[in-house]
């Protein structure tokens, strides 16, 4: 069996592994990285389905850390495509001379801490095993499909497309009969791109989801022009935001329910010609009040009676089980719409559910829905999915599954007690999938990079989190979310969508700027909350307190 030393090891080569590489490259230390995929790219290698972009904006959602990089690269569409974003992915690659030491299509199938050396062993489904003192996961939030134990589906006779695993050649539905099972993102996204396509298309759905217009369009050259000459300041003003991202429009800095009904509605109705995910914005207390919640809820509600021209299915089609935001509002092109075409049938699954799947198609309670093909947008096993395929042992032979069996825990989403010099980026217990994801990937890699260099100057040789620092952050998690409609809805945020998966919400809701002030926090206090060598951690900071500190005004100009 191959075996090689090195620095560090990276799990994925998605936005977090290519910018950690790029990171501890800069440091002078010996990295590997490991793939899954044939190339770079992670969620956008992988997210091929018709239909596929991001929900944050083209200008924002791109790396900051190379201003050569942010002006030289250019951006077709206000919200930019798979395949423009995995452009972007092997251009960061290829400028940054990446690829030399990235491994593709090989998976990392277990990492183990050797406690006599302090170095960990990773090893591969290529046979190799390479020995390293730091070891970076950064294996992607959403990045290993939920495929739904329906009985009967490995004995359909037709294909069955994954989403998430959608073939790299494309899929031609033409003059097809398409069966749908799902209605989030990725089916928001594809199933007006499916309908255009197909002869029919059913599409089953468990619950409807909260959809605001993406008014996509092409990208103005004024408008990048303008992101161009003041990069620098808007992105210093996106760390301002509570997603890490722009404000959309003027947002009133005053209660959803101060107002009056009139100004209230006009606020969501600027909201929604805007487009996007900025709706959720119109005021600052929507994630908090429910009663605000509820009026926006109940415009969301009455765009979509409007749109839909048939009354049963506009009903089906609008949430009434959980607030605005509590689950991952979409945006979307044309979803409404896509209903009021002839070939299109909605089935709404609490009223009759699906018992299994023939050969010939979906079987519910109720009928048969015959289909020459089967789309499960079914979504992830979020957030710990792919770390939970990964047989990672700590100190003590501890497994992380094992850790992570009552949910994930993990102080500050970085670090898990008894598991040293590993790292997560992005991991449960961040902002991490309540943000934009650069901004926040870009956050993690700056502190693991600045962690290990700290390490490297006053020659320590590990940094692992303290047990009573993780439970402490994960009741501040905890009493940070009570307040906030988060907890109330079941969604992927909860682990909800998966059978069996401990309910806890996995995220941190404190927000952007919240969170990177306790970092900054605990990065002064001499990595407060870490041991170093097995020397007592230092004292933790007042996480309520930190996080209502003021900014200070230089940072928010």
């Amino acid at each position: 069996m191959e075996r090689t030393e090195v620095d560090a090891v990276v799990v994925g080569a998605g936005f977090g592994g290519l910018y950690m590489l790029h990171k501890l490259r800069g440091l002078g230390l010996i990295v590997r990285v490991f793939e899954a995929g044939h190339d770079v790219g992670g969620t956008w290698y992988w997210n091929r389905y018709p239909g596929a972009r991001c929900d944050v904006e083209s200008m924002e959602y791109s790396f900051s850390f190379d201003e050569d990089l942010e002006q030289e690269w250019s951006w077709t569409e206000r919200y930019a495509t798979q395949p423009e974003i995995l452009s972007y992915a092997r251009h960061v690659a290829d400028r940054f001379d990446l690829r030399r030491d990235i491994s593709f299509s090989t998976r990392v199938t277990s990492a183990t801490f050797g406690e006599a050396n302090g170095t960990w062993l990773v090893t591969t489904d290529k046979g190799e095993e390479v020995r390293a003192q730091y070891c970076v996961m950064a294996t992607g939030c959403l990045s290993t499909v939920n495929r739904p134990d329906i009985p009967g589906l490995d004995g359909f006779a037709g294909p069955v497309y994954q989403t998430g695993l959608w073939p790299h050649e494309g899929v031609d539905f033409t003059g097809k009969a398409v069966c749908v099972i799902g209605t989030g993102s990725s089916a928001i996204q594809s199933i007006p791109v499916i309908a255009r396509q197909a002869a029919q298309l059913t599409v089953f759905q468990r619950t409807a989801n909260y959809v605001a217009p993406a008014r996509n369009q092409p990208m103005s050259e004024a408008y990048e022009e303008h992101f161009k000459a003041n990069y620098k300041d808007l992105r210093r003003k996106q760390l301002q935001g509570y997603f890490g991202a722009l404000p959309s429009g003027e947002p009133r800095m005053v209660p959803s329910m101060s107002v009056g009904d009139d100004e209230r509605e006009a606020a969501y109705e600027e909201g929604w010609e805007r487009g996007g995910l900025g709706l959720l914005g119109s005021f600052p207390d929507l994630l908090f009040d429910r009663d605000g919640n509820e009026t926006l809820a109940e415009f969301v509600r009455g765009k979509i009676r409007a749109t839909v021209k048939n009354p049963a299915t506009a009903e089906l089609l609008c949430p009434d089980d959980h607030p605005v935001g509590s689950k991952r509002m979409c945006i979307d092109t044309g979803y409404f719409e896509t209903f009021n075409r002839d070939n299109v049938t909605l089935v709404g699954l609490k009223a009759e559910p699906i018992e299994r799947i023939s050969s010939e198609g979906v079987v519910t309670a109720k009928q048969a829905y015959p289909c020459d093909a089967l789309v499960l947008a079914t979504g992830f096993d979020a957030m710990t999915g792919t770390l939970a395929k990964i047989a990672i042992t700590g100190r003590g032979g501890r497994t992380l599954k094992d850790e992570w069996a009552d949910g994930p825990v993990a102080y500050l989403g970085l670090m898990v007690a008894g598991f040293p010099n590993l790292f997560l980026v992005t991991g449960p217990g961040s902002p991490s999938v309540l943000s934009n994801m650069l901004v926040s990937i870009e956050q993690h890699v700056d502190w693991i990079a600045g962690c290990i260099e700290a390490l490297r100057e006053r020659g320590a040789g590990v940094i692992e989190a303290d047990p009573a620092a993780q439970e402490d952050w994960l009741e501040h998690g905890a009493a940070v979310a009570a307040p906030t409609v988060y907890p109330d809805g079941k969604s992927w945020y909860t682990g909800a969508n998966i059978a069996g998966k401990p309910r806890t919400f996995m995220a941190y809701i404190g927000g952007v700027p919240g969170y990177r002030k306790i970092c900054d926090a605990v990065t002064a206090g001499d990595y407060a909350g870490f041991a170093i060598d097995g020397a007592e951690a230092a004292p933790l900071p007042d996480f309520m307190a930190v996080l209502r500190t003021p900014q200070p005004a230089e940072a928010a100009a």
